[in-house]
């Protein structure tokens, strides 16, 4: 007796940590008590980021098997054009999926979390190496028949739990499999771990994608209202009041930028971060920036924030001794409460670091002084591992941290402010002859990043750019000339690729027109 009956074919791609398994094992649970045969493999990928584990389950329907008298014949591996369900437990997850043929439109339901744990070339990158997330997301409308995406690793935070429990309700709520919504409950019943809160999970994932998961719709979460002003520090609605008073284009960026400051310094030095944007606004509307969407202002909102942020030993060391790194720290390793988490941080300041700590007379001479550098070398020159769950590392970090009120008066701060006055100086000279050059130069600032060594290696190189634009004529390929030399710059962390460049350039002179 011959059947047409098919298996219920349900890919699951998953990093290591992501929980792959366990969704795998409910599934494996719900599909066994409910009249199925299933079947499941799973291939690991090279490693947890560049490539991850493909959880491959096959389903078939028991009354058949008797019906026909035989078992059926299951395959071991994901066939391109013949998978039902895709569920991706990172966006990019989702990418490779519908790179590798495994969704279409006519059969696969596609899951998806929106959030992203970075690839190691998105990481390595010198500057923004992040890939475009909306191109995947378009991909995804175009390529499933049915597509449901939002951040699923945060919903799962919010509970407490996993992210596989969220997956789970967004795939109760597809209806792509055959089984009520008790039997998913109490497949995670019967699994023993975690169950209150991987419960509390899936329901609201269930409700949060139930009304749209009739086609290929937008599943975001609406973004949240900011907090009612009425509840804010006077410093902090001041700066709430002076970005209300930008144009809507710049609220995004400028809006993050004094968030980013205030939790770096203080409301103050947010202040200050507008202080300085405003003199840009005000050149860039004396220029035809309304024409442009205050382009020039937006850029300069986005990198100004990032350079008045720049990282020191005190940055460092607040964010290492911050409460909600050691809850991260519990979360990714799945710790109990009542179990402890041992951390040990490697670190291995440079005698710059050390004296740029410093109030400037101070740090000045011992950088100059071989004597004081020697010194300070050779106590430094193996670094010291340093745990910040014990009383004295913590300790250690949280005073250098508390020398955040101070850090106005260090030589660093000084170096740092000089170098974004300059930079904003020369934005602004040249903005009325040529401002495509002027956004240019803001956006130069990304070549700087970082800390010790890698700061230093990029502040060279911008600075290289900055010495040569300054015997630039402005106008037609001055911009483009710079952008050659940014991306040149970004090309290899040793700047090779710039030196070149601007070796060609300087043994070789050229028109703008023609550069």
């Amino acid at each position: 007796m011959a059947t047409t009956t098919r298996p219920i074919t349900i890919a699951i791609l998953a990093m290591g940590g992501q929980g792959g398994g366990v969704l795998s094992d409910w599934i494996i649970d719900l599909a066994e008590r409910n009249g199925y045969l299933a079947q499941a493999t799973s291939v690991p990928g090279v490693a947890q980021r560049t490539g991850a584990t493909i959880y491959y389950i096959e389903l078939f329907p028991e009354q058949v098997v008797r019906q026909v008298g035989r078992e059926p014949v299951l395959a071991l591996m994901p066939v391109p054009g013949d998978v039902d369900v895709v569920i991706a437990a990172e966006l990019m997850e989702a990418g490779r999926a519908i790179n590798r043929g495994f969704v279409t439109p006519d059969r696969t339901t596609l899951i998806a979390s929106t959030h992203r744990d970075y690839a190691i070339g998105e990481k390595m990158a010198l500057g923004d190496g992040l890939r475009d997330h909306s191109k995947v997301i378009e991909a995804g409308r175009q390529a499933a028949k049915q597509f449901i995406y939002f951040d699923m690793a945060a919903m799962a935070e919010q509970h407490h739990s996993v992210i596989s429990s969220v997956l789970l309700g967004a795939l109760a709520s597809t209806k792509a499999l055959p089984f009520p919504r008790a039997a998913y409950e109490e497949a995670i019943r019967r699994g023993g771990i975690g169950v209150e809160a991987s419960l509390a999970a899936f329901a609201t994932a269930c409700s949060h994608t139930d009304d749209r998961a009739g086609g290929p719709a937008n599943n975001e979460p609406p973004p949240t209202e900011p907090a009612a002003a009425g509840g804010l520090h006077p410093e902090v609605r001041a700066l709430q009041g002076r970005l209300h008073e930008l144009p809507s284009q710049l609220t995004f960026y400028a809006t993050e930028g004094v968030r980013r400051l205030i939790d770096y310094q203080d409301p103050a030095y947010a202040d200050h971060y507008l202080d300085r944007l405003q003199t840009v606004l005000e050149c860039d509307r004396n220029h035809g920036g309304a024409e442009r969407d205050y382009e020039l202002t937006n850029e300069t909102a986005r990198y100004l924030a990032l350079w008045m942020s720049y990282e020191d030993t005190i940055r460092v060391a607040d964010l290492k001794t911050r409460s909600s790194r050691f809850r991260r720290f519990q979360e990714e390793v799945q710790a109990r409460p009542d179990q402890l988490v041992q951390v040990t941080e490697f670190m291995h300041p440079r005698v710059e670091e050390i004296g740029e700590t410093l109030p400037p007379r101070v740090g000045r001479w011992i950088l100059s002084s071989s004597r004081a550098r020697k010194l300070l070398g050779y106590a430094t020159r193996r670094g010291r591992f340093v745990r910040t769950d014990s009383i004295s590392g913590f300790t250690l970090l949280f005073l250098l941290a508390r020398l955040r009120r101070w850090r106005r008066r260090t030589l660093r701060f000084e170096l740092e402010d000089g170098r974004i006055e300059a930079w904003l100086r020369q934005v602004r000279a040249v903005i009325a002859e040529d401002y495509a050059l002027a956004v240019e130069l803001v956006r130069c600032q990304r070549i700087i990043k970082g800390y010790g060594e890698t700061h230093a290696r990029g502040l060279r190189s911008f600075e290289s750019i900055m010495n040569f634009v300054d015997g630039l004529q402005p106008g037609t390929g001055a911009a483009d000339l710079v952008r050659r030399l940014h991306e040149a710059a970004l090309a290899d962390d040793e700047g090779k690729a710039l030196r070149a460049l601007l070796t060609e350039l300087k043994q070789k002179p050229l028109s703008i027109e023609s550069a």
